[in-house]
């Protein structure tokens, strides 16, 4: 139980740029689909798709992208920031604001305003180099059985998130989620060039590969369990012996 529970408090989402001519071993992209085989889905639905890209040229078409900034993400980005790493273990849950640029955490800022006037950012700048994707789609025509707005089939897609990333970290391999690939404008661009049935949507993308040496340490931080467990009833902590 100890190796599982050290694997997941070691996973994290890798943001530096990755080494682009360090390609992953293929036989470790295959351990790495192994885990997404077995993730556990409503009703056994298993309604996903991964698109495994490593071709440099179309890595490359992809980074062409042009990702316009969205008033929503930078609004509902900016209530989860912590603007010191005080405040944030004080807070235990959000990230640090130097994680973004001045424009998207200074209070007082007209989101709106800052969507309109920034260019669009090439999807490359998310990339960062990266030397293969995970790209995880559905067929959006399904649902899985008598589960209002399909809940339990985007729980069953978080736990076939969760299943290759701890995969991943198992293998010394970064990895991080890129939730951009689902927004509208950009999925009809990826969907165009990878081919992607009009039928099936983007969940989210995965960019793997490995990131060389930092020293850079970011603040983790993670409610304790008496925080957020409940003992019977609601409210009543629950306390560890």
């Amino acid at each position: 139980m100890s190796d599982i529970l050290q694997l997941i408090q070691d996973r994290r989402s890798v943001r530096a740029p990755f080494d682009p001519e360090r390609r992953l071993a293929m036989q470790d992209v295959q351990q790495i689909l192994e885990a997404a085989r077995w993730s556990p889905t409503a009703h056994n639905m298993q309604n996903f798709e991964i698109l495994v890209v490593d071709d440099r040229e179309t890595l490359r078409k992809l980074g062409d992208i042009q990702s316009p900034p969205s008033e929503v993400f930078l609004r509902e980005n900016f209530e989860q920031l912590s603007f010191s790493e005080e405040e944030l273990l004080r807070k235990k849950v959000g990230v640090l604001g130097t994680m973004f640029p001045a424009a998207w955490r200074t209070p007082g800022t007209d989101f709106a305003e800052v969507a309109r006037n920034s260019p669009p950012s090439a999807l490359k700048d998310t990339l960062k180099g990266c030397p293969l994707v995970l790209i995880v789609v559905y067929d959006a025509r399904k649902r899985a059985p008598a589960s209002d707005g399909d809940v339990l089939g985007f729980i069953s897609l978080g736990c076939l998130m969760e299943n290759m990333w701890l995969a991943a970290q198992s293998l010394g391999i970064g990895l991080q989620i890129m939730s951009v690939f689902s927004g509208h404008a950009i999925e009809k661009e990826v969907k165009k060039i990878l081919a992607v049935p009009e039928y099936m949507k983007i969940a989210f993308a995965a960019r793997l590969g490995y990131a060389a040496p930092t020293g850079f340490k970011y603040l983790r931080v993670r409610r304790a369990v008496d925080d957020f467990a409940h003992h019977n009833r609601f409210g009543t902590k629950i306390r560890g012996s």
